[in-house]
């Protein structure tokens, strides 16, 4: 009887320490101080009006009033930082050749034509701006504009020489950078820890293993940014007639456990900021807002910004 009494009381204590310390975190962790709030997120520069990761895109998106330019990065040949998603130029540009193999002179021009990853049968026709820009052409440009830097390639000569890139530009408080992959990251912060870094899947699956269990409000966390997707956008996606039930189920569950306003709201008062993508019309722009994220990233900067006028989402005073 004792011992159930003793469990009892343990197991009471910690689950409501652990629920005060989820809602007022300040009380265990001092909140983490960022130079910059991102509520509009350009993603590959606004890939749905503008070729992606293009000058042409990344200026359309900041002279709509996007708070941050997301873009992509590999290393060419002759080791240039050049701004490109793929490693491979089939898909954007129509020639079967790596960047990793192709100095940057050689690079051949974007297609005219490129489909819009996250939009559903959506295509984005080029204008005259179809060379892939190197990191250091949107560092010059656009001076004073966040940027959130995906380190594509496991390369410690890539990740030194972006690091080397925001220090000479002195962006290392106007920059995010980061991967899926947790060895990147981790590469990353050891190369420059003064460059916040972004969570990696791993540790995601991490931060939710100990949110769900109520460790979470007793864990120090060295990121400032949680880039997550909106599972439930794959619906939108892809034919209702080509997604089986068992592939609707895992991205129902997968939203259910990610799309958590609670989570949000504990991140976010440690000083974490939650991005959610990438997120095209005004429901899912709306759901994210009200679960409480810090901002949205977008293929579509004038939508977002449009809806963001209409409804005053503004960066907070």
């Amino acid at each position: 009887m004792c011992a159930a009494v003793y469990v009892l009381s343990t197991v009471t204590g910690y689950v409501l320490t652990s629920a005060l310390l989820l809602r007022c975190p300040s009380l265990l962790h001092r909140r983490k101080r960022g130079t910059f709030f991102s509520r509009h997120i350009s993603h590959r520069g606004g890939a749905a009006e503008n070729l992606e990761n293009t000058m042409a895109a990344f200026r359309h998106a900041v002279d709509v009033g996007t708070d941050m330019l997301e873009l992509d990065c590999h290393l060419t040949k002759d080791e240039q930082v050049v701004v490109s998603h793929d490693g491979n130029l089939r898909r954007s540009t129509g020639i079967n050749a790596c960047i990793a193999d192709t100095a940057y002179d050689a690079l051949p021009p974007y297609s005219c034509k490129l489909g819009v990853s996250f939009e559903k049968e959506c295509f984005c026709e080029g204008g005259e701006d179809k060379r892939m820009p190197l990191l250091r052409d949107v560092f010059d440009a656009f001076p004073n504009t966040p940027v959130n830097i995906d380190v594509k390639v496991n390369n410690d000569k890539l990740i030194r020489k972006v690091s080397e890139l925001v220090v000479k530009y002195d962006r290392e408080h106007l920059t995010v950078w980061g991967n899926h992959r947790n060895q990147i990251v981790k590469k990353c912060y050891k190369e420059n820890p003064r460059i916040p870094v972004l969570f990696s899947l791993p540790r995601v699956l991490q931060l939710l293993g100990l949110y769900y269990t109520g460790l979470l409000p007793f864990v120090p966390l060295k990121e400032h940014f949680l880039e997550i997707p909106m599972p439930s956008i794959v619906n939108k996606l892809i034919d209702a007639h080509g997604f089986d039930r068992s592939l609707r189920f895992i991205a129902w569950l997968a939203d259910s456990l990610l799309m958590r306003k609670a989570l949000f709201e504990h991140l976010t008062a440690r000083g974490i900021q939650v991005y959610i993508w990438v997120l095209n019309d005004d429901e899912d722009f709306q759901r994210a807002f009200d679960l409480g994220a810090t901002g949205v990233m977008t293929d579509f900067p004038s939508r977002l910004k449009d809806f963001m006028d209409r409804n005053g989402i503004s960066k907070p005073q």
